[in-house]
């Protein structure tokens, strides 16, 4: 009996003592960081180039139908991003160097970033993701970020009041560093999302 009554006594230690350890590592362990924009931003920093079919959709209030278009987009860090559009017409769009060229067919115009604040809006929403410029973001956007690393949708709002006029919110979905969606609102109700799936090789 005495020989029982130690084992019992000395399981009942053993038990006390996993359930300390057990507490100890709960209230010790490393606190994981929660999901933010400083992370993502890091990760995407990391893409210095990148290459992606779109599918785009616009809904105009005019019209009966949506209005499909598809292409590619190119993208060089820190600020080289193309827009080829092949159907339902030939299309390019390239931003660099404080530019912006779009050539329709024969016809070609090259505008200075900088004479039209709302296409600098435009561009830096898709650019400065991309890049994982958060400083370029913050200069034309609140940042607000839903999601997790896995599946993360990040939420731009103009600051300017005349790209408040334009644009209600752009919301850029994706899955670790990498883009998948680009969804653009506008004030007056008309709204576009772009899919964009990653292509491998040059």
């Amino acid at each position: 009996m005495k020989a029982a009554r130690q084992l019992m006594v000395q399981s009942l230690k053993t038990t006390r003592l996993a359930g300390l350890a057990l507490l100890l590592w709960v209230c010790c362990a490393p606190v994981q960081a929660a999901w933010d924009v400083a992370q993502l931003m890091q990760g995407l920093a990391q893409n210095k180039s990148g290459r992606a079919s779109f599918v785009e959709t616009k809904y105009i209030a005019m019209l009966d139908k949506p209005v499909e278009s598809s292409g590619e987009l190119l993208f060089t860090a820190p600020g080289r991003l193309e827009k080829r559009t092949f159907k339902p017409k030939p299309e390019s769009v390239l931003v660099e160097n404080g530019t912006l060229t779009v050539e329709r067919g024969k016809r070609r115009n090259v505008l200075r970033l900088q004479d039209y604040p709302e296409l600098v809006a435009f561009t830096e929403s898709i650019r400065g993701t991309l890049a994982g410029d958060t400083a370029a973001l913050k200069r034309i956007y609140t940042l607000d970020l839903e999601g997790s690393q896995e599946g993360w949708t990040l939420s731009l709002r103009p600051i300017e009041a005349k790209m408040q006029e334009l644009v209600q919110r752009i919301r850029i979905g994706g899955s670790h560093a990498e883009v998948k969606s680009i969804e653009i609102e506008q004030t007056d109700k008309d709204r576009s999302v772009m899919v964009i799936e990653k292509l491998s090789g040059p």
